[in-house]
């Protein structure tokens, strides 16, 4: 047998999962089947918005082999909702829902009725046999269309359809103004973007042995969507149970419900098990999208190079319902003047209801699209300046001590400073007596060919914002006789293929100093353990690992005590944060950040209009490096998924309908788009409250990827591009605009 070793912080540990996903002996929910299962479809919305009058559902029913369709009169509490239920769970007559309005579909992802039958395919085509009848409503698809006087109203308690609006008021804006003698001016514009996880959505409802509606499925986190069933079912909290095997990737896209809900109104109500598998199609057609969002900036510096104005204007697109939109929004109005000490800021930011797709959490969760634009400006007052952009970003950045936007200062352990000049280092500056410049570039010999090189960095929260309650809990179990033979951990955060739940025993072994042979992880399920919060937020290693430490001490101080076995709980809360006040913005938004900057070099086809990421640097200060592979492979894969959305990934909604659903169509990168390299620095300045020193990072490569593209490719062509994604046809049109390519 193999001789057993500890572990230790900082160790390379295999994936616990790895052999089983490499092999696909690995389950995901696609994959389970129960003996009887039937199958179900969903009858989405004909409509962008309309009134739903009647369903008739006779020519369905008689479909041989239709076990029953449900309709919203079915669900006892027809509401849901992450932030707010605002959202029924199918809409349509008779309606048992707070929400007003519950018979009216706001756009094509609504649900009107659900089939269950005994075949996949019986379901499907009895699905297109239902009649539905609707009464046509208005619809609005533009942000700032929606915001105007008689614009068609998505929900009465929104008036001019604006779901939320954050202010920022910091210092005096007529003294910055007069203060700057260099002022530049930006419109930044973004996309949607499809989360284009491997799994698409899916799962299995059933009856478990105690009688609880047990719903199989993938999500990111068991316990939020056990509290949306038994609030829908009309349930007691402990008759529903929720698992997640194997999950295939999320990235805020699985935050929100999709078949979960209707999976357990099955499976209560018809006593069987039932399962259902989305085809890609349905997966990008009616699971939210990252926020399109507009911002107008303007920037004011002195000529030494001391940024002392900052206004911006955002409107994002929130769709029909909330989602995470309030949360999305407050945080691009606290990124988007970037990790920059400015004392004079004046932002408005709006989240707009329309009839297009749900908009929601996607990896990065606002902070890219205020990165775009922060780091937009900052590289335009570099050129107005004639100041190198590093050199630039030295002067301004963020530092121990530093008041935020919001009035208050950064939590302690504010490393911006050192992750720019490690960056700048690790790539394309090197550092001169008078401050930061470039190296030089070879260029191609082929003319048609251009290169640039550009930089951006960032700062995005680790946890919870705005006051939102934030928690993890997790229990250990020490087992054994005069040695800790088994440490049995209890922690449920999601695994969505990040490699949490290999940290998590990483880091139970370390705090119990055992092998990690000796480690058990008991998580994924409602009914094992108590919850540790969401797969977001870059917070799981932070606060479930704070959560694992704490238990640990405990069971360890259990068994000195001659306790057997010892067993130990242990609830971790951070600092609490604060929501924006009303008026001015002032807050404590979050108790800690991660820190990142990026270099990259492009190659730009003026011709053809096509951009080649060459190379990237990425700068992350990770406080402590738990296992440094996964965090290697954390930001690779978001350089990669960063890369998609800056010059790729362009999702077409004409109306609030997708017309590009499928993988041919709507390109994400595939293994021979990826930069020839993607240098990963790791920086560890513990983080005073993180276990170990952790903070958070597997969001943070995201932020400054596109605003670097921006300022390769404007260092390349000479041109600026301020609208994303830069798809070939965008930057041909950009450079012959410009004259350039032009024969």
């Amino acid at each position: 047998m193999p001789q057993e070793k500890t572990v230790a912080i900082g160790d390379n540990i295999r994936r616990i999962d790895a052999v089983g996903k490499v092999t696909g002996e690995t389950p995901y929910p696609g994959d389970i089947d129960m003996a009887g299962q039937l199958w179900m479809k969903i009858r989405f919305s004909d409509r962008a918005h309309a009134r739903v009058l009647a369903i008739d559902t006779q020519a369905a029913e008689a479909l041989a082999g239709v076990v029953r369709i449900f309709t919203a009169k079915d669900v006892p509490h027809n509401e849901y909702g992450l932030v707010t239920k605002d959202q029924p769970v199918m809409c349509g007559p008779e309606s048992h829902s707070q929400v007003p309005g519950a018979d009216i579909v706001r756009c094509y992802m609504d649900y009107v009725a659900v089939v269950v039958a005994e075949t996949e395919a019986i379901a499907a085509q009895a699905v297109k046999l239902i009649d539905v009848t609707y009464e046509d409503l208005p619809a609005v698809f533009d942000p700032l269309t929606a915001m105007q006087d008689g614009a068609p109203q998505i929900h009465e308690q929104n008036p001019n359809n604006i779901l939320c609006h954050f202010r920022i008021r910091k210092g005096e804006m007529s003294d910055g103004w007069s203060q700057a003698d260099v002022v530049v001016e930006g419109e930044y514009s973004t996309g949607y973007q499809e989360h284009a996880f491997l799994q698409p959505e899916a799962g299995l409802g059933y009856i478990d042995e105690q009688d609880r509606v047990t719903v199989v499925v993938a999500g990111q986190w068991v316990h939020e969507d056990q509290e949306q069933i038994y609030h829908a079912l009309g349930l007691p909290q402990e008759q529903v149970r929720v698992v997640y095997p194997a999950i295939g990737g999320a990235f805020g896209g699985r935050e929100d419900m999709s078949v979960q809900i209707v999976l357990a109104l099955a499976a209560y109500n018809l006593r069987r098990p039932v399962k259902i598998i989305w085809s890609r199609e349905e997966s990008i057609r009616y699971h939210h999208k990252r926020h399109p969002i507009t911002i107008r900036a303007k920037w004011g510096a002195t000529k030494e190079g001391k940024v002392v104005a900052a206004e911006a204007t955002l409107f994002g697109d929130a769709g029909p319902y909330n989602y995470t939109s309030t949360k999305v929004m407050g945080n691009a109005n606290l990124t988007c003047i970037g990790p920059y000490e400015i004392p004079n800021i004046h932002i408005d930011t709006y989240g707009v209801l329309t009839n297009n797709i749900p908009t929601g959490a996607f990896r990065g969760f606002g902070g890219p699209q205020g990165a775009l634009a922060a780091e937009g400006q900052m590289n335009r007052l570099a050129l107005a300046l004639n100041i190198d952009p590093v050199e630039l970003r030295m002067r301004n950045v963020i530092h121990d001590g530093s008041i935020a936007s919001v009035g208050t200062p950064f939590p302690k352990g504010v490393s911006m400073p050192q992750v720019v000049e490690a960056c700048a280092n690790q790539s394309y500056w090197a550092q001169a007596v008078d401050g930061w410049q470039p190296k030089p570039l070879p260029q191609p010999a082929n003319p048609s060919l251009r290169r640039g090189i550009g930089f951006a960095c960032g700062f995005k929260n680790v946890g919870y914002s705005f006051g939102f309650p934030e928690q993890s809990w997790a229990t250990i179990e020490l087992h054994g006789n005069c040695e800790i033979e088994q440490v049995i951990v209890r922690a449920s955060g999601a695994d969505v293929g990040q490699g949490a739940h290999t940290v998590f025993m990483q880091m139970a072994a370390a705090a119990t100093g055992v092998p990690m042979e000796r480690v058990r992880l008991m998580g994924h399920d409602t009914a094992e353990a108590g919850s540790s919060g969401s797969a977001s937020a870059s917070r799981l290693t932070f606060m479930a690992g704070n959560a694992i430490k704490g238990a640990a001490e405990k069971a360890l101080e259990s068994w000195q005590r001659e306790e057997r076995p010892a067993i130990a709980t242990y609830q971790y809360r951070p600092p609490k944060t604060t929501p924006y006040d009303p008026l001015t913005g002032r807050s404590e938004p979050n108790f800690a950040y991660g820190y990142v900057a990026q270099a990259v070099e492009v190659e730009v086809d003026i011709e053809t209009g096509h951009i080649r990421v060459v190379n990237v640097v990425s700068t992350n200060d990770v406080g402590k490096a738990v296992n440094p592979q996964l965090v290697q492979a954390q930001i690779e894969g978001c350089v990669v998924q960063a890369q998609g959305y800056a010059i790729m990934e362009n999702l077409v909604s004409v109306e609030g309908k997708i017309r590009n659903p499928y993988l041919s169509t709507y390109l994400i990168p595939t293994i021979l788009d990826v930069p020839e390299t993607v240098k990963s620095v790791i920086l560890e300045y513990a983080d005073p409250i993180g276990p170990w020193g952790v903070r958070g990072m597997a969001e943070m490569p995201f932020l400054p990827l596109a605003p670097a593209i921006a300022a390769a490719v404007h260092h390349a062509t000479g041109v600026w591009i301020d609208t994303i994604p830069m798809t070939p046809d965008r930057v041909v049109a950009a450079l012959r605009q410009q004259g350039v390519g032009v024969l």
